[in-house]
């Protein structure tokens, strides 16, 4: 969005009327997030990417969502939404993100297991946003075609795995679980970031988490018996471990994509956002090659 346009935007819909500051978070491959200040009270501002990509985002199933994880004390209170054109204007929340110590945490642990619980257990709005992850794949291999091919037999083979397993009944996943787009405002936990929330396999949040976060096994089956409230069975855990490879996986496309995208940005914002995050994606992009490879 250009600059006036960006400005006029904030002007009509974030509360107050004095002068705005807009500062420039992150451009990535669906949205553009900035931080607005006005009359000392801070804002998260986000619109849709101009020529963002076809993920099967559904901006009108995110609202609805959206106002129930507000509802639920999920999600930063919303100012303004407009699904239609991508635009959410919510209120800036304080707290902090988790180092990977503090995920690890015993007590963390047991609080990531609650969070999900209530995630999992917000209405699901109608008509229903449906992802599993062969559409995820499907996405993302449309999207770059050549990424990661020497891994698809491997996806392949886990799809049919997974598929032979007794089905489970979907529920609301946020699917971006990672600690940037965690709060822990102490008291609460408070989620970013539901663009990409649809309905789907409850373990696939646990295994977006655990992916995201680097957790070893024995963290991965803490993390599940403390959601089931009970020790998993063995086709609870062997549904994880397809799920998180398969997770890995659809990152590995998502980090092939940006790196793609972003390389030949031009000058000028984007291109300084690219080059502040391009080193760290394509550090993640060789970490999970490296790790979908030793265990194909």
């Amino acid at each position: 969005m250009l600059p006036a346009e960006l400005e006029s935007l904030a002007a009509r819909h974030v509360p107050g009327s004095g002068t705005l500051a807009i500062h420039r978070l992150r451009h990535g491959l669906v949205n553009e997030t900035y931080r607005v200040l006005r009359d000392g009270c801070a804002y998260a501002l986000r619109v849709a990417a101009a020529n963002a990509y076809d993920f099967g985002l559904d901006r009108a199933w995110e609202a609805r969502v959206l106002e129930s994880a507000v509802l639920g004390g999920l999600a930063p209170a919303l100012e303004y939404c407009d699904p239609v054109r991508g635009i959410v204007i919510a209120r800036w929340v304080d707290g902090r993100s988790w180092s990977a110590v503090d995920v690890r945490q015993q007590s963390n642990i047991s609080r990531m297991a609650e969070l999900l619980r209530r995630i999992h257990g917000l209405p699901m709005a109608t008509p229903t946003r449906f992802v599993s992850p062969t559409k995820w794949i499907d996405y993302y291999s449309a999207a770059v075609p050549a990424a990661a091919a020497n891994l698809r037999t491997a996806a392949a083979q886990r799809l049919a795995a997974l598929t032979a397993l007794p089905g489970v009944d979907p529920v609301v996943c946020h699917s971006d679980l990672h600690a940037l787009n965690l709060i822990d405002c102490g008291h609460s936990l408070v989620l970013l970031d539901w663009e990409y929330a649809h309905a789907s396999d409850p373990l696939w949040d646990l295994a977006g988490w655990s992916a995201n976060n680097d957790l070893e096994d024995d963290l991965r089956h803490e993390l599940l018996a403390s959601y089931a409230g009970r020790a998993p069975t063995r086709n609870e855990w062997l549904r994880l471990q397809l799920l998180g490879w398969l997770y890995d996986y659809v990152c590995l496309l998502w980090s092939e994509l940006y790196l793609n995208l972003y390389r030949d940005a031009p000058d000028g914002a984007v291109r300084q956002d690219a080059d502040a995050a391009e080193d760290g994606v394509a550090a993640r992009s060789r970490l999970l090659a490296e790790r979908l490879h030793a265990s194909k």
